[in-house]
């Protein structure tokens, strides 16, 4: 049989189970964008959108957004929640708002209001700036504007601005010192604030931000702490202010039974509050809908083990029962689900430029007079090897290279002796390699043997910049090449950065057989433009990232659908990326004094004779050209 019937790229990179249906790899091996999530529907290939980027000289990495996924998602997320309302015979609505520290760019806010305007779909802030942004960028009467986050009098002030100008700005109490600033400030502005009183639930989450919830959480009241709120706000005849509960108990949830149990406390608690005569309406549950970033639909970090139907029916019911139980009416229900929104929408678009290997087999290993046995020995061990003995030569070989090490050291061992060991030693562990993949049982010391051999693939790109929480949390980012992908690749690779940082790497990665791969399979590089697509970007990664190595923001492509268009598509607006001289304006550099520091120096080697007047004016024009090109590599 043909090995190529055998490939099947869509399981290997597992891009049915991440995309949830936004992407897939179409009969010709490219991958596509399906923002109908349909094959019916418009599709785009995103070797397309790459080219048509090239002929516009947008230089790479990139950013691209596609924002009809973003439009969908809200859309997704609001529909979800209004069918299962109407299923249950629930008496409350959805009234949903997007926390925008998941996503502060401004055309990403714009794109979720305006598809949440049919549903009311509110914004969310966390500090002063945020704040000023959704005062701005909220404009639907009808939506909430919640406000989490410690707050200082400017901050108050600036939420109660917004109620002046007819907005639902709901102040979230996150701790009772917050309580007096509150009162103060309504007076100040002579207006009755919407307050929220965020609680410290008992029910914990599990994971990466299991901190988030439980005893030790950085936000939030205790039950004793929320009564003592309740009669600081009833002794000033405020308690009528009190609007909405909330508690948020961690992001990525990916355990739906973790969501059960807060909403099941949450619940009683509110219930309790409403009993007491608190005018309460909202019931917020904060984020944590999860992204299924490496498809295994599981309870690992970088998964889930539900949809988000189950997500919002399981809110919904459980809601409904223990208010029925209690006797108060169903509230309103508020989720602040951002990874979820944003997160397929944008992928990072990198070009491999190199390849780095961890061996080379070019350097001769042919026998000569007068070598050391421990060139004799590893050389015969090489000879000698079978598919019988290689977990022998495999030790061997391993106690050769450790010898020929302490020898050098010592001054026994000649520069091309070593380089003949160290080349013979990678000669016979790519051969016992070869001899695994025949075997059905592989020693355990034998079974990291292809990352050992693994290349890493150069990539035009940094990870500090576009993949923070890969580098910072170990987060899985799903990895696949851009076309070629009927071809089976025989490369194992990692992705390493342009930075001058060991930890500028991409090492975790999925496949169907492992999870968390140390490596994943690409293409042989043959110098021909190979793109590489990092996925699921479009939450924290497009905002997290830092100027180290001063690499700064990518450019960016906003595509949209277009079925008139013979390539389904139109790029609607080009983002630049940060100029060198950008960054190091932010760095507190002055660009014109560096370029006029430069001219001085070119000027002084002219006058002196040692450039000539002609090679100066161009050098210094270099300069200057480099000061405003892209801070990437041009290839």
């Amino acid at each position: 049989m043909d090995n190529k019937c055998l490939w099947d790229p869509d399981r290997y990179y597992n891009v049915s189970r991440w995309s949830d249906g936004y992407f897939a790899i179409n009969n010709n091996g490219s991958l596509t964008v399906l923002p109908g999530k349909s094959t019916d529907k418009p599709t785009i290939i995103l070797q397309d959108v790459i080219d048509e980027m090239t002929s516009q000289k947008i230089e790479f990495p990139a950013v691209i957004r596609f924002h009809d996924v973003l439009r969908s998602q809200v859309k997704l997320l609001n529909k979800s929640f209004e069918q299962f309302i109407e299923d249950f015979d629930y008496e409350g609505r959805f009234t949903g708002v997007f926390p925008i520290k998941v996503n502060q760019m401004r055309e990403v806010v714009e794109e979720i209001v305006d598809a949440g305007s049919p549903y009311n779909y509110g914004l969310e802030a966390g500090s002063k700036a945020e704040l000023l942004a959704v005062l701005a960028y909220n404009d639907n009467r009808n939506s909430l504007t919640i406000l989490n986050g410690y707050k200082d009098y400017d901050y108050l002030r600036l939420a109660l601005l917004g109620t002046k100008m007819g907005k639902n700005m709901v102040i979230v109490i996150e701790n009772v010192s917050e309580v007096a600033a509150i009162i103060e400030t309504s007076k100040e502005f002579q207006v009755k604030p919407l307050i929220g009183l965020r609680s410290k639930l008992s029910a914990k989450s599990r994971g990466k931000w299991a901190s988030s919830s439980g005893d030790r959480a950085k936000f939030g009241l205790t039950v004793a702490e929320i009564l003592a709120a309740i009669k600081m706000l009833k002794d000033h005849k405020m308690e009528d202010c009190i609007k909405l509960f909330h508690f948020h108990i961690g992001s990525q949830i990916s355990d739906v039974r973790v969501f059960k149990d807060a909403i099941n406390e949450g619940a009683r608690i509110y219930s309790k509050l409403c009993k007491l005569g608190i005018p309460l309406e909202y019931f917020d549950v904060g984020g944590g809908l999860a992204i299924d970033y490496d498809g295994s639909s599981s309870t690992n970090d970088s998964s889930r083990n539900y949809s988000v139907n189950e997500y919002a029916t399981d809110i919904i019911s459980s809601l409904k029962d223990i208010c029925d139980e209690e006797g108060v009416d169903d509230p309103n229900i508020v989720s602040e689900s951002g990874r979820f929104i944003t997160a397929h929408h944008s992928c990072v678009i990198t070009r491999v430029i190199d390849e780095i290997k961890p061996y080379s087999n070019t350097f001769d290993t042919r026998k000569q007079s007068g070598e050391h046995s421990i060139v004799r020995n590893i050389r015969e061990a090489e000879k000698i090897l079978t598919e019988k003995n290689f977990q022998e030569i495999y030790n061997d070989a391993n106690g050769y290279r450790e010898d020929c090490y302490n020898a050098f050291k010592l001054g026994i061992l000649e520069l091309e002796e070593r380089a003949k060991i160290e080349t013979i030693f990678w000669r016979i562990m790519q051969k016992i390699d070869v001899i695994l993949k025949t075997q059905e049982f592989i020693p355990e010391d034998l079974q990291g043997l292809d990352d050992l051999l693994a290349k890493q693939y150069l990539c035009n790109f940094s990870v500090f910049q576009s993949a923070a929480d890969s580098w910072a949390i170990g987060q899985v980012l799903p990895v696949v090449p851009i076309s070629r992908l009927n071809e089976e690749p025989t490369e194992l690779c990692s992705l390493v950065d342009i930075t001058c940082d060991s930890d500028g790497k991409i090492c975790h990665f999925i496949d169907y057989e492992d999870i968390n791969s140390k490596s994943v399979k690409l293409h042989t590089f043959n110098g021909e433009p190979y793109y590489v697509g990092l996925f699921l970007t479009g939450a924290y990664q497009d905002v997290m990232g830092d100027m180290h190595n001063l690499f700064g923001r990518l450019n960016e492509v906003h595509v949209f659908t277009d079925a008139d268009d013979e390539s389904n598509f139109y790029i609607e607006e080009v983002i630049k990326g940060n100029s060198a001289e950008n960054v190091l304006s932010t760095m507190q550099y002055n660009p014109d004094y560096m370029a006029a520091k430069v001219k001085n120096s070119i000027d002084k080697q002219i006058k002196d004779g040692k450039i000539a007047a002609r090679e100066g004016v161009k050098l210094n024009d270099f300069y200057e050209s480099c000061l405003k090109s892209y801070t990437y590599l041009k290839v």
